[in-house]
């Protein structure tokens, strides 16, 4: 099995995309097949993440996001996940004056949210943050693995986000949110707020491009999933099992349960749109309901509901990265990697995107 070490790659820091492209959708798409998927794109994939044959190492290649249009048969079910990304980041001062910022993850079942923030010192239980006049935040409890629950003190969490709060943009975008990422940072299907970071795949789709999916005959189906924080976590183990997954919220609708079984019974294939999509696919076995996964899917997994991915590209050492390295097999990621470093690809979460087939 490979060690952490095995998902590291050097990425050159102007390909970081700080901003969105010109226009949503006018992204890049590398098209990349799965190792051991025969050449059609209607092969079958519940297998095991494959060990991969001399081959299975057909390049990728290059193509627009729009392209997808051309590359998802009609009849096969485009699954994505419609959280909404909520106003999460809190800027605040402590007693003295000095800045703190507290990060909301998820509401807890005693009115308490379970939160990240910085400086630690300034989240000890008992402390609060001002964020205005009328709205501070308290800590309540310091947990384990280093997050907290906190209280809000005036106005509730929902009207505190509301007038203070911002979206929480992701670490490696080093600058301020501004009105344009009120929209782009968003999907245009997002529907219910939960999640501290979008489901990035999404970002690429129009809907002009949605209209023309579905006029195609392509159907659709949705999940949500509370993307948290710990997307951004970096594996430190050097053994991947050794790393301690977070735990997301997820839902999956009757009508989404319903939609794959009509899909498999009619041998269309199931598309997730993006990685969240494929933790919550996998973790409920495709099953309705609300739950909650700490699913670790890394090389070795068997796949059971998801045949084709699109995904945006992902940090080194990332659990992500290895979701991916178990659909498309190891091999086949790391060279796409490779390939779109050279070709000079926009990374991460305002940048270009993936299919593999």
């Amino acid at each position: 099995m490979h060690r952490t070490a095995d998902y590291d790659y050097h990425l050159p820091s102007e390909l970081v995309a700080q901003t969105p492209s010109a226009e949503r959708g006018a992204s890049r798409l590398l098209v990349v097949r799965r190792a051991g998927a025969p050449s059609s794109s209607r092969a079958t994939s519940n297998e095991p993440s494959a060990t991969e044959r001399p081959n299975d190492r057909t390049p990728p290649t290059d193509r627009a996001f729009a392209d997808i249009l051309d590359l998802i048969p009609s009849g096969d079910l485009l699954v994505f996940n419609n959280t909404k990304v909520r106003h999460a980041r809190l800027l605040g001062t402590r007693p003295s004056g000095a800045p703190a910022e507290v990060l909301l993850l998820h509401p807890r079942s005693d009115g308490t949210w379970e939160a990240m923030g910085k400086p630690g010192s300034a989240l000890r239980p008992g402390k609060r943050i001002t964020l205005g006049p009328d709205s501070e935040v308290e800590t309540v409890e310091v947990f384990e693995e280093g997050t907290r629950a906190v209280k809000f003190v005036g106005l509730d969490a929902d009207q505190a986000m509301a007038k203070y709060g911002k979206l929480p943009l992701p670490p490696y975008i080093e600058r301020a949110p501004t009105d344009a990422d009120e929209s782009r940072y968003q999907t245009v299907y997002a529907e219910r707020e939960g999640s501290v970071a979008a489901p990035t795949a999404g970002l690429h789709f129009t809907t002009e491009l949605l209209a023309a999916l579905q006029a195609k005959g392509i159907r659709f189906a949705n999940v949500d999933l509370e993307v948290g924080a710990g997307t951004f976590k970096p594996v430190e183990a050097e053994d991947p099992a050794d790393h301690h997954m977070h735990i997301e919220r997820y839902e999956v609708p009757e009508a989404t349960t319903a939609a794959i079984a009509e899909a498999r019974a009619r041998g269309a294939k199931v598309w997730a749109v993006g990685t969240t999509v494929v933790r919550t696919l996998e973790a409920s076995g495709a099953k309705a309901g609300r739950g909650e996964t700490d699913i670790f899917i890394r090389p070795g997994y068997r796949f059971q509901v998801v045949d084709h991915l699109i995904t945006n590209f992902h940090l080194p050492r990332s659990t992500l990265l290895m979701l991916v390295s178990a659909f498309a097999g190891y091999d086949a990621t790391m060279a796409a990697y490779r390939h779109a470093i050279e070709q000079r690809y926009r990374f991460y979460s305002y940048g270009d995107a993936m299919a593999i087939v």
